[in-house]
């Protein structure tokens, strides 16, 4: 009889072991990519937009990053107006890929975008440069009228498509693969600008 109550206690506690494991690799923290600020400034090119976001990528895509898995990110503009009589006109629209990659070798962090590339020696570092927008041009000056009112739409997520296949199913199944990418909206109107 006693045998038996231990045996049972034994198989209790790997149980709830086993629980507290799952539970905890389940509570993995997810990311979240937070657009900070957005702005459209009129230039000679252009209206160039200036933009910061805030960028976690969670416990797990750190890990996959560190290990060689190269991470894609994708930033996505729109200008929009608001029409009564039909569906909203856009008038403008740019997007953008960037890669993001860990080299062992070079212990260094390497981010590309259209072709270029940097090294970074920490993660922060890469991540910030990731998130800071300057100096690009996304609709030209006679695009955007003087006093018609405008949406602005900004938003940087990663793409899991082109995370690796086996990859992709756990990150629909498995939260702590999911970066929360937020959109930033803002209204404005454009004055004369000076000649």
């Amino acid at each position: 009889m006693v045998s038996i109550t231990r045996s049972l206690r034994s198989a209790s506690l790997t149980l709830l072991a086993a629980l507290l494991f799952a539970l905890g690799a389940t509570c993995v923290r997810a990311g979240s990519i937070e657009p900070v600020q957005g702005q459209l400034n009129p230039t000679d090119e252009g209206y160039v937009l200036s933009a910061r976001f805030d960028i976690d990528l969670g416990a797990r895509l750190e890990e996959a990053l560190a290990r060689g898995v190269t991470l894609a990110f994708n930033l996505e503009f729109a200008i929009t107006r608001k029409r009564w009589y039909w569906f909203d006109e856009q008038i403008a629209s740019r997007s953008i890929d960037h890669r993001l990659a860990y080299n062992a070798l070079t212990q260094q962090y390497r981010l590309s975008t259209n072709g270029l590339h940097t090294s970074h020696a920490t993660l922060a570092e890469a991540l910030r440069a990731l998130g800071d927008v300057g100096g690009l041009v996304v609709a030209e000056k006679s695009a955007v009228k003087p006093g018609s009112t405008y949406s602005a739409e900004l938003r940087l997520s990663l793409d899991k498509s082109q995370l690796p296949k086996p990859l992709q199913l756990d990150a629909l199944a498995n939260k702590s693969w999911q970066v929360d990418a937020k959109t930033l909206r803002w209204q404005f109107a454009p004055g004369v600008v000076g000649r």
